[in-house]
């Protein structure tokens, strides 16, 4: 009894230290927002400056947000953006993976740093050097389709948001690929031989073993890009000054930003956060149930 009893001194010791910054910088940030969110400030005299105090506001803050059209748009342009960008971000990697991990893949640590490499560039700098790419007159690739007789501007209202698509597949990728190929390499080889000696192709041996082999890694990559789609803010502020198709409102996380620092109005902007927050856990979670669902019905 008194081993057991010093086995868990030692393991809480253990754990302390993380539980103390898990609480310090997770716990209690969203507490105050919540708790913000419920607040909201209160301006007395002429052009409201006789003085200000603090009131308790319930939900009003919430209401406003979810009748706040332009808060609504960015909501749906956010889902609109996540519907394609994560498909495409996760089939990406996979396929790069893939071919990293085929037997017929040569220098296979200069191409995966190649591919890894974009995830440490941070995303204000990746947004900057896109930026260059973008805007007509400065950028080589726009200058290479008009020669071509190809007139296209991605940072028109119609093109900007999948030009930002871009830059987050071109950054994240490369993260996502190495999580799978991660799982790649935990997958028996003797599994491949005896395929093989089945008469198993490459194909086969892709589809059969490594896909469904990969599946924890491919939900996890998904839920971080779904998680990571919600959070856009860096590359719509970087690109906004060049597009003028990006509003002050363009995504939630831009919207909460705007109101919190520019309108000072930062009840509004803690209720938008904790909706964002509240969005993210139920699709990771929606798609965590999803696929656990199918995984129990194979």
């Amino acid at each position: 009894m008194s081993s057991r009893r010093s086995h868990r001194r030692a393991a809480g010791l253990f754990l302390a230290p993380f539980m103390a910054m898990f609480t310090l910088f997770f716990v209690l940030p969203i507490g105050y927002a919540l708790f913000q969110s419920l607040q909201r400030v209160e301006r007395t005299g002429p052009l409201g400056m006789g003085g200000s105090r603090t009131v308790f506001a319930g939900l009003a803050n919430y209401e406003a947000a979810v009748t706040d059209p332009a808060f609504v748009d960015s909501v749906l342009r956010v889902l609109l953006f996540g519907a394609v960008q994560v498909p495409l971000m996760i089939g990406l990697a996979t396929v790069l993976a893939l071919l990293l991990d085929s037997a017929s893949a040569r220098a296979v640590g200069i191409f995966r740093s190649a591919y890894f490499l974009p995830y440490g560039v941070p995303g204000i700098i990746a947004s900057i050097l896109w930026g260059f790419l973008y805007v007509p007159g400065v950028s080589p690739i726009v200058d290479l389709l008009a020669s071509a007789g190809i007139q296209v501007n991605f940072l028109s209202s119609d093109n900007v948001l999948w030009s930002i698509a871009n830059i987050v597949t071109w950054e994240f990728a490369g993260y996502n690929m190495l999580v799978i190929v991660a799982q790649l390499k935990a997958i028996n080889s003797d599994l491949y031989e005896a395929a093989r000696i089945d008469g198993a192709n490459a194909w086969h041996i892709v589809r059969h073993i490594k896909i469904p082999l990969i599946r924890p890694a491919l939900v996890l990559t998904t839920v971080f890009t779904i998680i990571g789609t919600l959070q856009l803010f860096a590359e719509p502020l970087v690109l906004r000054p060049l597009a003028n198709g990006i509003s002050a409102s363009y995504t939630p996380n831009l919207a909460a930003y705007s109101q919190a620092f520019v309108n000072n109005n930062y009840s509004l902007a803690a209720a938008q956060s904790v909706l964002l927050a509240l969005a993210a856990c139920v699709l990771s979670f929606g798609f965590l149930s999803l696929t656990s669902r199918g995984g129990a019905d194979r």
